[in-house]
């Protein structure tokens, strides 16, 4: 019962936590209109709808590899989407390379969907207004995948405007933002099993690649990579064998494991908080 308790109180808790936020972000003072938290629903449910689909990928292809995994965990937090993410923890480990294919891709590509259903939909109810310069500015980068998005359903943006995101859409670009993370091939990582699975050793080398270049964003475009570097230090770069090292992958995981490479390249975004 233990098992099922914990994740759904902090399923039940981010709830309220993204409500909160969606609501804030539409400018609703809850201190003073308590009974308003409800509003901040469209971006509540689809961050919590986005995450879940990436963690419970990850879970049904361990299942499916008979890999013992938990339920997700939610992680509710005062910050401005309510949350810093969700996870699941593996209580056995991955057999062989195909598992880890599996494992590793499933929830990103997943997570991927959903967030690009939320932007074509948010970005629909998106309102393009005048570019306004103050202290108080807080704008979003663009990944290349966000950046076609916008043009194919919102057409050129004219010079001094810019785009006002629904939360919807907020939700998906958070998405494609958390995803792109996740496929970084570093560690253990979600780019990290894949990396390791299609390269084996050449892990070693890439994990350590993609570190320096991350730390090196920090220094030039936003600082938070920073912070992201010295947290996957601190996780690990390295990757843990696996027991079964199959002499070929199937065409079928290259082909998945290239796809999420080719995502993580299309989703991810130097330079993502402008203030």
């Amino acid at each position: 019962m233990k098992k099922y308790l914990i994740p759904l109180i902090l399923f039940i808790m981010t709830i309220f936590t993204t409500l909160f936020a969606g609501a804030l972000q539409q400018g609703i003072n809850l201190f003073k209109e308590p009974m308003r938290l409800w509003e901040g629903y469209p971006f509540s449910i689809s961050i919590m709808t986005i995450l879940l689909g990436h963690e419970m990928g990850h879970y049904f292809a361990s299942k499916a590899h008979r890999t013992k995994a938990t339920l997700p965990y939610f992680i509710p937090a005062p910050s401005i989407i309510g949350t810093f993410g969700a996870f699941i923890k593996m209580k056995s480990p991955i057999l062989t390379r195909k598992a880890l294919i599996d494992i590793g891709a499933t929830g990103p590509i997943v997570g991927f969907i959903l967030s690009l259903i939320a932007c074509i939909i948010g970005l629909k109810m998106s309102k393009i207004i005048p570019l306004t310069y103050g202290e108080d500015m807080f704008m979003l980068g663009d990944s290349i995948l966000f950046s076609l998005l916008v043009k194919f359903t919102l057409g050129n943006i004219p010079a001094g405007q810019d785009v006002l995101l629904h939360s919807v859409a907020f939700a998906g670009w958070i998405g494609l933002f958390v995803t792109s993370m996740n496929l970084l091939p570093v560690g253990q990582l979600d780019g990290g099993h894949i990396a390791y699975a299609l390269f084996g050793k050449w892990h070693f080398y890439i994990s350590r690649t993609m570190l320096f270049f991350i730390a090196a964003l920090g220094v030039f475009y936003w600082y938070g990579w920073l912070v992201w570097a010295l947290l996957l230090v601190f996780l690990g770069v390295d990757h843990p064998p696996i027991l079964v090292w199959e002499s070929r992958l199937s065409l079928s995981r290259r082909i998945v494991g290239i796809l999420s490479f080719i995502i993580f390249l299309l989703t991810f975004t130097p330079t993502p908080f402008n203030f």
